[in-house]
């Protein structure tokens, strides 16, 4: 039983992992490639809306998730000497990463963007983008990599079971 307790919890953690990589990844490659284009206060609307509605209980459930349960995997795993406790506990170190990292730097930006009031009424929208934009994408793309790799450790362990 605690074996499947313990695969189980693997593979939800490569599951979780896997999903914010795929979010992190899709802003890096399609949204804000598609929105470089874009007007300032068209970019600065568009990024408050998906900053607002990013925030529902599926989200976070997987965003607070897959560290935990990359935790409960390598706590699990640990604990029964077994193989994948390694790449277990670097799967939970790399998502911790990526969840500080949000924390810190994307959360911060994203709450001065909203500070900044509606696009059409920014003080200098130029300005108030040029603070986001370039920030914002390189931490992500920083997150994009952690959660790859965080998937990549997740995978690795579950083939030592």
């Amino acid at each position: 039983m605690q074996d499947l307790l313990r695969t189980a919890a693997g593979v939800a953690a490569l599951i979780a992992a896997g999903l914010n990589a795929g979010l992190f990844f899709g802003f890096t490659t399609a949204v804000m490639p598609g929105l470089s284009g874009a007007s300032d206060t068209a970019f600065i609307d568009v990024m408050q809306r998906i900053n607002r509605r990013i925030l529902n209980p599926r989200f976070f459930s997987v965003f607070f998730g897959a560290p935990l349960l990359a935790l409960l995997w390598a706590v699990a795993a640990t604990g029964s000497g077994a193989a994948p406790a390694v790449p277990a506990w670097a799967a939970f170190a790399l998502l911790a990463g990526h969840f500080l990292i949000t924390v810190a730097v994307n959360v911060p930006l994203n709450n001065a963007l909203e500070a900044a009031g509606q696009a059409g009424r920014a003080a200098d929208p130029a300005q108030v983008r040029a603070r986001f934009e370039g920030p914002w994408n390189r931490w992500n793309q920083v997150r994009t990599v952690l959660s790859a790799a965080a998937l990549a450790c997740a995978a690795a362990g579950l083939a030592l079971l």
